[in-house]
């Protein structure tokens, strides 16, 4: 029973752990800076997966569903249609989440490094600088796109569970949550660890360490990116965010 209270408020506090993250950076308006160049780079990525995937959309449904006058005929195309608008709002989710996090990674790294040095206390005095992004630029984009890709193979072998009659789709959609959640965890608390030169071990035993509050954040994190602009945010939130749950253990 005790377990289970503490599991229960494991979640609710991963769950709300952005919600956190938001109040924090409101009294640290020196993280501000780091948070701008991230925003405005997730805006362009966004906007662009946007129209790249109406616009496919657009051409599809132009070429493929041209009217006819029978009445099945309509059902068809609504049907269908529906379907392309759900698989594409997927695939724009995926390409803002994958591109948008490795563009911006090495402004999270920097913007992690400084939340640490708040909650620690041990802050670093060096100015911001673009000139200092750049000498991690290749650390962080080599970690980027390790993770990027295991995400992006693993995603493409799971669609082959849609060939299985009956529960195929139930499958595949269950597992895609269950990926796409751990990948998100696995991708935040990264930048931490990356840092400090810990390996995927010891953030694995950390994550199953805290299974519940990372399993809270990382649904947290996945729920909001689904929301049209808030998701602006939510990626360098996430990033404040997982560095507080990180500092339980590590700093």
């Amino acid at each position: 029973m005790v377990a289970a209270t503490k599991g229960i408020r494991g979640f609710v506090l991963g769950f709300f752990s952005l919600w956190n993250a938001f109040r924090f950076v409101g009294k640290n308006p020196s993280l501000y800076k780091y948070i701008a160049i991230p925003f405005a780079i997730n805006v362009v990525v966004f906007c662009g997966s946007v129209y790249w995937g109406f616009d496919l959309f657009g051409d599809f449904v132009g070429q493929y569903l041209a009217p006819y006058d029978t009445w099945y005929w309509h059902i068809v195309a609504a049907a269908v249609k529906l379907l392309a608008a759900l698989i594409t709002l997927v695939v724009v989710f995926f390409t803002f989440t994958v591109v948008g996090n490795l563009i911006a990674a090495p402004f999270n790294d920097l913007l992690s490094e400084r939340t640490e040095g708040l909650l620690t206390g041990r802050t670093n005095d060096e100015p911001f600088s673009l000139r200092q992004i750049g000498a991690d630029f290749w650390r962080v984009m080599k970690d980027e796109i390790r993770k990027m890709s295991i995400f992006v193979v693993l995603m493409i072998l799971i669609l082959g569970f849609n060939l299985l009659p009956g529960i195929g789709s139930a499958l595949y959609a269950a597992c895609s949550v269950v990926l796409t959640v751990f990948f998100l965890i696995v991708e935040y608390t990264g930048y931490i660890y990356s840092r400090k030169h810990l390996g995927f071990k010891e953030q694995r035993q950390f994550i199953f360490t805290h299974k519940m509050s990372t399993l809270g954040f990382g649904l947290a994190v996945m729920c909001m990116l689904f929301i049209p602009f808030v998701q602006f945010l939510t990626i360098p939130l996430a990033v404040v965010a997982a560095t507080q749950i990180c500092c339980i253990d590590q700093c």
